[in-house]
């Protein structure tokens, strides 16, 4: 019974399909959760508490600090925003924290050329213990956002079972369809099986959905991978550009940007922004924007980094080389013949010289390269298959690459 409802719903949400092109590159943007958690303690943390003036600071800091303009655009909220429902059962903002509501909020935001998202959880309650978007309250809660002008909902899945999680997901991206508004759809449902739903389910019911577009990958608390890299697993087209990252058999969601919080060394910041670039990842910065320092705002606005995660060709990369369990080697085939190297290591006592040359990262044929380091800007020029290079890579640290082809030899000889 529950897989008949499942394919139903999974029918409805194909037939509603809406080509509005939402996410065709990975989302870039700013959420609450990683750096302020649940501080609801507005009394005596007024500038720190989830609340209107935190996120309308953000905002003022996106628009004026060259955030949006070099592509982050979502001012995400997290839980710990509801106040309850109303008498029709509507969801309503805490008042004291949110007190000009949720759709103040928006029009804010969208005057400063931004985009809002907000947070939800397929169940009887939020993470934190507010009230969840049960299976009844699925359509009517879409509706809300979409009167809201919300642009982009994560949809959590706490206190849920699989039976609510496989007709929600699917029930709920039918139905911020058939509301006609665009809204980017941020779906917790893989996280909460242990792994990757059967693919048929995830891909032909959930990601159907163009404003239903599954967005789960995985990082760790320090923003490195610490144990096997992810097992990669592609949705169906075009929404392959929005993947899943499986690591250890246990999926994870924490893929907030922890650069410029608490506790990373500028090596470890450098490693996860490369590391996001090269999976394309979601660029969902967590963080104070008020007091982020020049240094960590050079990692997270460096141009080139943003160009290669926003590559329009949408594939993932994946890990082509291991040495040693210290030493491991990315690579991202980017647009117009380029790719995206990335040198990581795992070593935490000293630098490591790597050595090795492009063929032996599976690089053939008579092309002629350069590459540009990604963080340094140094040209490094005439890369064939065959030459030697050595690249220097710091602890807990990467070098990265930007690799394009300048001549092909055996064209150049016809």
């Amino acid at each position: 019974m529950l897989l008949k409802t499942v394919l139903l719903l999974g029918h409805v949400a194909q037939v509603l399909m809406l080509d509005n092109g939402l996410l065709q590159t990975p989302p870039m943007g700013w959420l609450a959760w990683e750096r302020f958690r649940c501080n609801i303690n507005c009394d005596e943390d007024p500038k720190n508490c989830i609340s209107e003036r935190l996120f309308m600071e953000m905002a003022d800091r996106m628009a004026q600090d060259g955030w949006r303009d070099m592509g982050y655009t979502y001012l995400n909220i997290d839980d710990c925003w509801i106040g309850g429902r109303d008498a029709s059962g509507c969801l309503m903002p805490d008042p004291k924290r949110f007190p000009h509501g949720i759709p103040f909020l928006a029009d804010y935001v969208h005057s400063l050329g931004l985009k809002l998202g907000i947070y939800a959880d397929m169940g009887n309650f939020t993470c934190m213990g507010y009230p969840g978007t049960t299976l009844d309250k699925v359509v009517q809660d879409a509706q809300t956002f979409a009167e809201w002008k919300v642009d982009m909902l994560k949809l959590d899945g706490c206190f849920s079972t699989p039976e609510e999680r496989a007709q929600g997901y699917p029930k709920m991206a039918a139905a911020l369809n058939a509301t006609g508004r665009p809204i980017a759809f941020s779906c917790s449902w893989p996280a909460y099986e242990g792994g990757l739903p059967p693919r048929a389910r995830l891909g032909e019911e959930g990601s159907r959905s163009s404003s239903g577009l599954f967005l789960t990958s995985a990082s760790q608390s320090a923003g490195i991978y610490k144990h096997e890299p992810p097992h990669l697993a592609i949705c169906p087209p075009p929404y392959r550009r929005l993947l899943f990252l499986m690591e250890n058999k246990k999926l994870m969601l924490r893929w907030k940007l922890l650069i410029g919080n608490f506790g990373l060394s500028l090596e470890q910041s450098r490693a996860q922004m490369a590391l996001w670039t090269v999976l394309a990842a979601p660029l969902l910065m967590s963080t104070d924007l008020r007091t982020i320092s020049a240094q960590n705002m050079d990692i997270l606005q460096n141009p080139l980094m943003i160009k290669i995660n926003q590559d329009p060709l949408g594939i993932q990369g994946r890990r082509i080389h291991k040495e040693k369990s210290l030493i491991e080697v990315y690579m991202r085939p980017l647009s117009n013949k380029a790719s995206a190297l990335v040198f990581f290591s795992r070593r935490t006592d000293m630098p490591y010289r790597y050595h090795s040359s492009l063929g032996q990262l599976n690089f053939t044929g008579s092309v002629i390269y350069e590459a540009q380091d990604v963080y340094s800007g140094d040209i490094i020029s005439g890369l064939r298959d065959e030459t030697n290079f050595t690249v220097i890579i710091n602890p807990s640290g990467v070098v990265m690459w930007y690799l394009y082809p300048i001549k092909n030899l055996e064209m150049s000889q016809q």
